[in-house]
């Protein structure tokens, strides 16, 4: 099993999308600022995540959430002010 994320930075509010076959570690990595692309902006919440069955599935969603329109999406569906 494989896990598409993205995470919020609670410091200045921009994304991080990624993929894992361990979710709760990885968040554990990027709070405790073990990941060199995230420690500038801890700490991180976990506001998505889906599973798929094979790493392939995952990449290539995540991916997607790394398009300029997976992160529209993502932009619409976690910065409305509607909730």
């Amino acid at each position: 099993m494989y896990f598409v994320y993205i995470l919020r930075s609670l410091k200045d509010g921009r994304f991080y999308k990624g993929m894992t076959s361990d979710i709760e570690r990885r968040i554990y990595e990027h709070n405790s600022g073990q990941t060199k692309s995230t420690k500038a902006y801890l700490p991180w919440e976990l506001v998505y995540s889906e599973s798929h069955e094979t790493r392939e599935e995952a990449r290539k969603r995540e991916l997607y959430f790394k398009s300029g329109i997976g992160r529209e999406v993502i932009n619409k569906r976690f910065c409305s002010s509607t909730g």
